[in-house]
């Protein structure tokens, strides 16, 4: 089991099952129609990891965020590590604020973030440790995971450098980076399961 990160598809978007997003789907719409702006209406379908099709995201948070913490207290204001680490629902679309939505089925509020906004922020953080090229640019299925538990190490050992000081820090600076691409290149909402 434990904590993932994964990319939701239209259905399980505006679904009201017990496991689906439709409270906060229909919360996010009310406050974008109070500030003036269009509906989020436009989601794309399910994907299936079974079709290599590569446009689902699927990664697990297991490494300790201690060292992510730690550099977000160096590279980042204390607002903009908020927006980056305290987000439950990315969208694909620019947020001149963090929304708080309540959800009535549990006893806390989703804070929504804007992709554009987390990215610019996680490539900071990129740059600052100097992210190898070779982290991959999809997460489908455990990617970034799994090479973070392989290739990583070995490409540590031949090119050190900043990143691979602290390769749980690197991983999660890499897992938001991603995550945002592919909520923009894909229209979709990002939410942990």
């Amino acid at each position: 089991m434990g904590l993932y990160l994964v990319s939701v598809g239209a259905e399980e978007w505006f679904g009201d099952e017990e496991d689906g997003w439709g409270e906060v789907a229909s919360a996010l719409n009310a406050e974008l129609r109070r500030r003036g702006l269009p509906p989020y209406e436009d989601v794309p379908p399910e994907t299936d990891f079974a079709r290599g099709s590569g446009q689902a995201f699927e990664e697990k948070l297991a490494p300790s965020m201690t060292g992510l913490v730690a550099l977000c207290e160096t590279h980042l204001s204390r607002e903009e590590s908020e927006t980056l680490l305290g987000w439950t629902v990315l969208v694909p679309f620019s947020l001149d604020e963090v929304i708080w939505s309540p959800i009535e089925s549990s006893d806390f509020d989703s804070m929504v973030a804007g992709a554009p906004q987390v990215l610019a922020l996680a490539e900071r953080l990129a740059t600052a440790i100097d992210l190898p090229l070779e982290t991959p640019a999809t997460c489908d299925n455990l990617g970034l995971s799994t090479w973070f538990g392989h290739q990583a190490k070995e490409l540590a050992t031949t090119r050190p450098g900043p990143w691979s000081e602290d390769l749980d820090a690197a991983f999660y600076v890499a897992l938001f980076l991603r995550a945002a691409q592919h909520s923009i290149r894909r229209g979709c909402p990002m939410v942990y399961s």
